[in-house]
């Protein structure tokens, strides 16, 4: 089954067709599209069509950017679909309007054949609430849809994926800040595995500086140019999206390869250009790196990340302070062949790496389209048992004795359903910057690590911000102070909130298809609300019992009881009746665990 793959950027079209095993059969790019002296779009695409007239189509998948709210996974092509694309265009005017016109013509050309979107916004659907939220009034920002959606997904998750297989580690244990930078630019920080943060915001238009794009700008000078009478919301519009960017600051161009010869000819504009850019982009690294705590590499991706050495250069400046070491050399030299997926520049004690990966969107697109026009298998599966864990905490015997004296032990009240698991009879009171909460059971055994487990409200109570975690997993998590008998304990991390997650022996993973680490959408029963729990971790040890362990906030979601279960949500089972692994990060950690 060969699936053609279209690519329709604000200045170029990439496609490539895959056969059924995602070897390339045909690829090509046109660039520079729409300026006055080159092609437009629509010239394009008549050349990939008859570039393609003698090879066999059997799918075709188009990269959407702005699918909103509504979409949130790959999806076939309807008179709906189409609606909905064409609703968020005024909102990617750059892109949604110029993936129609391929859609469309796609359509008429191949009448017969089924067409998938695959959207840029989905990898970012579940970044944090304090991420995705802007400070304007709810009612407003509920009203009109006003939130963070975050684009360039499809590459940020690509890129993530291919460094983690570099690294050798799981993507669910690194922080990555990756860098997609083109005429369209943003960042994002991967935190285990997850998009947290990115720079774009409720359109394109929010963040790093771009080929033809403003970036951040104060909306009191919008709004001043607005009352000024020499903008409406037209003129505006084209000022922020055509141009400003690189384009508006040099004068010159949009290209970055045409301003830095000028700016090496002694131009100041195109010096002060290029400036500007690496400016903005050093500044969101160091931003995401304190948001997440930490960071483990820094990666480059897109045409002016792979590509502009000088640029990569002038980024990581000043960064010494986090570890980074740029090799001079190997950056400078740094060149992707074909059949490479990435160059490491950074220095070889550099404590944090930098890799430069070549982003390979049509590669994931072409896979999601195949998955999605195959059609799916509707597997049964069993039901799950489902526990809600209250707030408790796991602790050290060096904070079990500080809290309740020397040589005390842990004593067991009632056991746990997972083996060797217990509730203890001791107590203890969690005190944070805002407010305190006594009575928080301690569960053994002890451990070689504190762990503090709350619920959303319990973190609002205390006033901390206690980020997801999967359970062990503390580092750079959020202080609290612990409250005993005799004596306290200052946390400097161990607060979190735990990720929801399922117990399944080696027996319950085959009956269900999953492996160790795999995520599952969970479809919950038991209360008058049913729901959908997604991104659910699977635990697979043979000293487990099948169980699922959600908080006190998401039962009350539900309204579970008692009794409570739940099944896989078919959106998550392949043709083989096992769990799908969807993205590039996903594809190389089972590429290495098998």
């Amino acid at each position: 089954m060969n699936t053609l793959v279209i690519n329709c950027g604000s200045s170029s079209v990439k496609y490539a067709l895959f056969d059924a095993n995602e070897l390339v059969l045909h690829k090509g790019k046109r660039e520079r599209l729409s300026s006055d002296e080159g092609k437009s779009h629509q010239d394009a695409l008549n050349e990939l069509f008859n570039e393609l007239d003698s090879f066999d189509i059997h799918a075709i998948g188009h990269r959407v950017v702005h699918g909103g709210d509504a979409f949130r996974a790959p999806t076939p092509i309807d008179d709906t679909v189409i609606s909905a694309i064409e609703q968020w265009s005024a909102a990617a005017p750059m892109h949604n309007p110029y993936a129609l016109m391929a859609i469309r013509d796609t359509q008429k050309r191949f009448p017969s054949l089924p067409n998938v979107a695959v959207f840029d916004t989905a990898f970012h659907a579940r970044m944090p609430r304090r991420a995705s939220t802007y400070a304007i009034d709810h009612d407003v920002a509920t009203r009109h849809n006003i939130r963070r959606f975050g684009f360039h997904g499809i590459s940020h998750e690509y890129a993530a994926g291919v460094a983690a297989n570099f690294l050798k580690r799981p993507l669910d244990t690194l922080r990555l800040v990756t860098l997609h930078l083109g005429n369209g630019a943003s960042a994002c920080a991967v935190e285990y595995g997850r998009s947290a943060e990115t720079s774009m915001g409720n359109t394109p238009l929010e963040g790093l500086v771009m080929g033809t794009r403003s970036g951040d700008v104060d909306a009191g000078v919008l709004m001043g140019l607005l009352q000024s009478g020499e903008y409406d919301v037209t003129s505006l519009n084209k000022l922020l999206n055509h141009n400003s960017g690189l384009k508006g600051l040099s004068g010159i161009s949009n290209d970055l390869r045409d301003i830095e010869q000028a700016a090496a000819d002694g131009n100041d504009r195109a010096q002060m250009a290029i400036n500007v850019f690496a400016h903005r982009a050093r500044k969101y690294v160091g931003a995401y790196a304190a948001a997440m705590g930490g960071i483990d590499a820094i990666v480059f991706t897109g045409g002016i990340g792979e590509n502009s050495a000088s640029m990569r250069e002038r980024i990581l400046q000043r960064l010494e302070f986090l570890g980074v070491q740029l090799d001079l050399d190997r950056n400078r030299s740094s060149k992707i062949a074909n059949d490479e997926e990435y160059a490491v520049i950074s220095e070889p004690h550099s404590r944090v790496d930098v890799i430069v990966v070549k982003t390979n969107e049509e590669r994931m697109i072409a896979r999601e389209t195949l998955r999605i026009s195959a059609g799916e298998k509707i597997a049964e599966v069993p039901r799950i048992p489902i526990a809600v864990s209250a707030r408790h905490c796991h602790l050290t015997k060096e904070t079990f004795e500080a809290l309740f004296g020397a040589g005390a032990e842990p004593t067991m009240d009632k056991p746990l359903l997972q083996p060797r698991q217990f509730a203890c009879k001791e107590r203890v009171n969690l005190i944070g910057p805002r407010n305190r909460i006594d009575n928080v059971r301690v569960l053994g055994p002890l451990r070689s690590v504190d762990q503090v487990e709350v619920a959303r409200t319990d973190e609002f109570r205390l006033g901390v911000d206690a980020p997801v975690r999967d359970s062990g997993k503390v580092a750079g998590s959020a202080p609290i102070t612990l409250e005993g008998p005799q004596g306290s304990v200052k946390l400097k991390e161990g607060l979190i909130c735990a990720r929801r997650h399922i117990h399944m022996q080696p027996e319950d993973a085959r009956q269900f298809g999953v492996k160790d680490k795999d995520e599952v959408s969970v479809s919950v029963l038991g209360g008058e609300r049913s729901l959908i729990f997604g991104d659910v971790l699977v635990r697979v040890k043979d000293s487990y019992l099948l169980e699922m362990h959600i908080d006190t906030d998401e039962a009350n979601a539900a309204e579970l009881g008692r009794g409570a279960s739940g099944g896989l949500s078919i959106d998550d089972i392949d043709d083989d009746g096992g769990v799908k692994q969807l993205g590039e990060a996903a594809y190389h950690q089972r590429e290495k665990s098998t």
